[in-house]
Parts: C-alpha cells; structure tokens; sequence
C-alpha cells in the first residue's frame, strides 16, 4: 500500500500537472501584487486571472500523455478532448459567469446605496484568450521538465 502511494505522487505525470498548476498560481500571485502594488497572496487560491492554471496543469497532462502513450494513442485523445472542454469552459461559460457577477455587483451596490444591501460576488472567475494561451504554454514547458 504504501509502494503504491509513493508511485502515484512521485509519478512525473502527476508531477508536472502539480508544478504546472503552481507555477501559473504563484505567476499569477506576482501578476496580480504588481498590477494591484501590493502583495495579493489571496490570488494563490482564487480562479481566473494570468495565466489559467486550468489550461496549465490540461496541457501539462496532455503533454505527459502524449510524450508517453503517443499522439496516436486513446488515452491521448481522451487526454485532448478533456483539454479542450476544460480551455473551453475556462474561456466561455466562466468568463460570462464573471461577466455576469460583475452585473450583478453593480446592481448590489446601487441597491447598498438605498438600503443595507452588502453582497459580492467573485467577478474574475474566468479567462481571456491570452490567459488560457500563456496558461496552455505554461503547461507545456512544465510537462516537457518533468517528463
């Protein structure tokens, strides 16, 4: 049990979509304190922003994938498929559920204004072309490390 334990978190696949999903948080984190001028330690945890971590650690796994089954294999088609769906959804529906929330805060303040409203949405919960672009490089250079 405990053979099988250390192979699954020493293995170099799951590795690189780990580090891959640290190195867009923490780039992320340094992204949002110099925009901010201040430290935005928060942003480790919180979705959407640059780079998506989501394309990140996909990539990473489709990399692995290929670089170890093969481009020709099922599981690297799968592997694809999921990618796709999740840069998809990170682009598309969480971007418009951002959109949305801003919305919708906006409404929550003018209401505030007239009696003690006091709700917030999150607002960047999604991603911008160019944050799933530099997310999917991301992945890929982690992945092409770790593997």
């Amino acid at each position: 049990m405990t053979r099988t334990i250390y192979y699954f978190i020493t293995h170099p696949l799951l590795l690189s979509v780990f580090w891959a999903w640290i190195a867009a948080q923490t780039i992320k984190v340094i992204v949002s304190s110099v925009n901010e001028k201040k430290i935005s330690l928060h942003r480790f945890i919180e979705p959407g922003g640059m780079p998506s971590s989501h394309a990140a650690a996909v990539v990473a796994l489709l990399t692995g994938v290929g670089i170890r089954e093969g481009v020709t294999s099922t599981l690297f088609i799968v592997t694809l498929v999921l990618a796709l769906i999740t840069i998809y959804e990170a682009i598309g529906v969480r971007r418009q559920s951002g959109r949305q929330a801003e919305l919708i805060n906006e409404l929550f303040r003018y209401l505030a204004r007239r009696r003690s409203v006091k709700h917030q949405l999150i607002e960047q919960l999604g991603h911008n072309p160019l944050e799933a672009l530099i997310g999917c490089i991301l992945g890929f250079f982690v992945a092409l490390l770790w593997m």
